[in-house]
């Protein structure tokens, strides 16, 4: 069909809220190129998502960066890549934006546990250590302080795509 001949041409689609399914599926599917060893082929992310679970975006992320010339994996944002979407554009080797996306930044959230009483202490505790983890990665892509990173992520800070660019998120435009 349509999506295996777009797949078999290194074409990756990021295009809905990152579920651990939805992450499992766009690892299964970079891990598949990967060993297709089609040295021409350079991988071509397109996100359009308003981000997701935590886990399943530095899953990807990660996955971005363990392949076989991860660096080469390109990042293309044609609508918005918000919250673990941006994350995910920022992995990219070349990062690029469309004209009219955005790109959004905050401080990772977790959706509450069941007994919120007893883990409130350990989610706390992991919440911290993710945002220490996540604000290291953009301050490492972007060359900004962790001050300003950790400022700018203290709220939903939405860019434009030339905003996306001068803070050296996306390389282009």
């Amino acid at each position: 069909d349509l999506l295996d001949v777009v797949h078999r041409e290194g074409l990756i689609f990021l295009g809905q809220e990152m579920t651990t399914k939805f992450a499992n599926s766009v690892i299964s599917l970079m891990i598949y190129l990967e060993k297709e060893n089609k040295p021409n082929r350079i991988p071509t992310m397109f996100i359009n998502s308003p981000g997701g679970f935590v886990f399943s975006g530095l899953s990807i992320y990660d996955t971005m960066s363990l392949i076989r010339d991860g660096n080469k994996v390109q990042t293309l944002v044609v609508g918005i890549a918000a919250s673990m979407a941006s994350l995910v554009l920022i992995g990219g080797g070349l990062r690029v934006a469309s004209p009219h996306a955005r790109v959004m930044i905050h401080q990772p959230r977790m959706k509450p546990f069941e007994d919120e009483s007893t883990e409130i202490a350990l989610e706390a505790r992991v919440l911290l250590d993710l945002r220490v983890n996540i604000t290291e990665i953009y301050v490492q892509k972007t060359g900004h302080s962790h001050s300003k990173i950790s400022e700018d992520m203290e709220r939903a800070t939405f860019m434009t795509a030339k905003q996306a660019l001068s803070y050296r998120i996306v390389d282009a435009v």
